[in-house]
């Protein structure tokens, strides 16, 4: 490692670095105004005190904001220049890590685990890709959702594998998903007896230095500063806490990475470029991992793979003591979307959805979704253009059930997103399903359309 490599991987564990150019602004105002509004709606219906989000559109980082309070009693405004822990969304790192030792001919993603790591449970049976697609058979260390008290304490990597990666298998390594953190410690002790360095290091000298992260901080060996956000808790329905700090060595390559949206969505940029790593390793990372019965896993390699209305998006979620984050990447379509949050009650899932298919639905609207919302926003105020509908329809809509629409409607107030997902034919009309997304509530609206553009049907239902 040179030199300026080596004082990057210092300042990235020890100490706070300036955060400058953390803001970026370039969208169409009427997007970013949508983007605030979803933010501050679920942050206030799910209590999160803040969130720090960052959008990426046409693989370029073109928006970053925070909301809400990174601090409470003083309170201090949440900032873009802000850190936040990001959980399990680290695994991403790690995975590139061997992915990368696998470039260099160091290893192999289908050598046994035991050949790095000696002593686990049939450790020449379980493969590096079965740890880092947690189809291993070896169990979670920490599944609850809360940090016990044995985890306030250090620990080192190797007691963590002495204790849960010495167990009995949970199945038989391939034949089914299921998420573990034990997997990634056995990866991260992996990365750095191959590469002969820490991994924090290792992660420094191919990844954040070269992609500019300069905020990356490892809350593993050390608590956030003052200057970065404040993790907090809540027990049932009550006020916020500060939560308490997993003691060192729990998160190893497992959990342990905190640092600024911006920062995060740099390396979602590299993911949609595809310009760390080799085109075969993010083929491998992103390809979904097929059991040994040929069933699906939904996970690649450190990341989840799943569609969503149509997209490919390659994703991850994330949660440590007091934060949660999200990271959607639509790599196809050149979008990700970074969220960040500061309390264990979640909402960075559902904005990082909802933003995504924001921005992903922002060009022009088809007409067909034009005029299902114009005749939503209608109903909300207890009006219908009867000229669009045939006679059943006419019929359906009484005056009762007009009332009922705005009544029920009306109070939900403009959706966040309004989007067609499904058409097909069927008795000689169109069919269609819109979804319609609120903080806390999913809508479905169906409609049938004649030839002539009647409409026979306009119905509106909770989602599944």
């Amino acid at each position: 490692m040179n030199s300026a490599t080596r004082l990057f991987a210092f300042f990235a564990v020890c100490a706070p670095i300036s955060l400058a150019a953390q803001t970026v602004s370039s969208i169409d105002p009427v997007l970013a105004q949508r983007i605030d509004r979803i933010a501050a709606q679920v942050l206030e219906q799910r209590g999160v005190p803040s969130a720090s989000i960052a959008v990426v559109k046409g693989g370029k980082l073109v928006y970053t904001k925070a909301y809400g309070k990174a601090h409470i009693n003083p309170d201090v405004a949440a900032t873009p220049e802000m850190r936040y822990s990001i959980g399990s969304v680290s695994k991403q790192f790690t995975a590139a890590a061997v992915l990368i030792l696998q470039e260099q001919g160091k290893l192999r993603l289908d050598d046994a685990v035991g050949k790095y790591v000696p002593g686990l449970t049939r450790g020449d049976e379980v493969t590096i890709r079965q740890i880092l697609s947690h189809t291993s058979g070896y169990q979670d260390y920490w599944p609850e959702d809360y940090l016990m008290t044995p985890m306030m304490k250090p620990e080192i990597a190797q007691q963590i594998l002495d204790t849960w990666a010495k167990k009995p298998l949970d199945f038989e390594s391939g034949t089914k998903w299921q998420y573990s953190n034990t997997n990634y410690v056995i990866a991260g002790l992996i990365a750095e007896k191959v590469s002969g360095q820490k991994l924090m290091e290792f992660l420094g000298e191919h990844i954040f230095h070269p992609l500019g992260m300069k905020s990356v901080w490892n809350s593993d060996e050390a608590k956030l500063t003052s200057t970065d956000a404040t993790p907090y808790i809540r027990a049932a329905l009550g006020p916020l806490r500060l939560a308490p700090k997993e003691g060192r060595g729990w998160m190893f390559a497992a959990g342990e990475l905190a640092m600024t949206a911006h920062d995060l969505a740099l390396w979602d940029e590299s993911l949609i470029a595809q310009s760390v790593l080799k085109p075969e390793s993010y083929k491998e990372m992103f390809t979904e991992v097929q059991l040994k019965d040929g069933t699906g896993s939904h996970y690649g390699l450190g990341v989840e793979v799943t569609q969503r209305e149509g997209h490919r998006s390659i994703e991850h979620s994330g949660e440590v003591t007091g934060f949660v984050s999200d990271n959607e990447v639509l790599v196809d379509d050149g979008i990700a979307v970074v969220v960040l949050t500061n309390h264990m009650a979640g909402g960075a899932e559902t904005i990082a959805q909802l933003v995504a298919s924001t921005v992903a639905g922002s060009g022009s609207q088809s007409d067909a979704e034009k005029q299902a919302l114009a005749i939503y926003r209608d109903l909300q105020k207890g009006h219908i253009d009867r000229s669009l509908l045939a006679p059943n329809l006419n019929d359906y809509f009484s005056e009762q059930t007009v009332a009922d629409f705005r009544d029920s409607l009306g109070p939900l107030g403009e959706p966040l997103t309004f989007k067609q997902t499904a058409e097909e034919l069927r008795g000689g009309m169109t069919f269609r399903a819109f979804r319609v997304a609120y903080p806390g509530k999913r809508l479905v609206v169906t409609t049938y359309t004649y030839p002539d553009g009647k409409l026979e049907q306009y119905l509106v239902s909770p989602a599944d």
